[in-house]
C-alpha cells in the first residue's frame, strides 16, 4: 500500500465577471494599439490596488482604467469611474512610474468603456485626460 497523497487545491472556475472583465481589457488593449499607443504593462499590481492598463501615447504616459458592462441598465461603464477612483488610479500611476524607473514628460489617466452586449456589436469609447 502506497502512502495517502494530499489532495491537490482544484483550479478556481474563472467567473463570468472575472471573463467579461479580461475581454474588454483585451479589447481595450487593442484599441489602443490601433490609435497608435504602445501598451508597456496590463494588470499591474501592488498593495495600493491595480492599474490595467499601462500605455504610451507619444511622450506621455497614460495609464488607464477598463470598464466593461453587458449593458447600460444600471448606468454606463464610464459612471462607475468616481473622481476617487481616478485618484487612486493617478497615485498608482505614480507609483508604477517610480517602481520602473520612468520618468515620461506627462502622465494622464484615460478611461475605456467597453460595452459587451449579449447581441450586437462590441462598442468601445475611449475618453482621454480625466486627471
Amino acid at each position: 500500500m502506497g502512502r495517502a497523497r494530499a489532495e491537490e487545491p482544484l483550479a478556481r472556475p474563472v467567473r463570468a465577471k472575472d471573463a467579461l472583465g479580461r475581454y474588454g481589457e483585451d479589447v481595450a488593449a487593442r484599441h489602443l494599439i490601433t490609435d497608435g499607443f504602445v501598451v508597456l504593462e496590463r494588470n499591474w499590481r501592488c498593495e495600493l490596488g491595480e492599474l490595467d492598463i499601462v500605455a504610451r501615447d507619444g511622450r506621455v504616459l497614460v495609464v488607464c482604467e477598463v470598464k466593461t458592462r453587458r449593458s447600460t441598465r444600471h448606468g454606463s461603464p464610464f459612471e462607475a469611474v468616481t473622481q476617487r477612483k481616478l485618484h487612486r488610479i493617478e497615485r498608482l500611476g505614480l507609483r508604477w512610474m517610480k517602481e520602473r524607473g520612468v520618468r515620461p514628460a506627462s502622465m494622464r489617466v484615460d478611461v475605456v468603456s467597453v460595452l459587451r452586449p449579449v447581441t450586437g456589436p462590441t462598442v468601445v469609447e475611449h475618453v482621454r485626460g480625466l486627471r
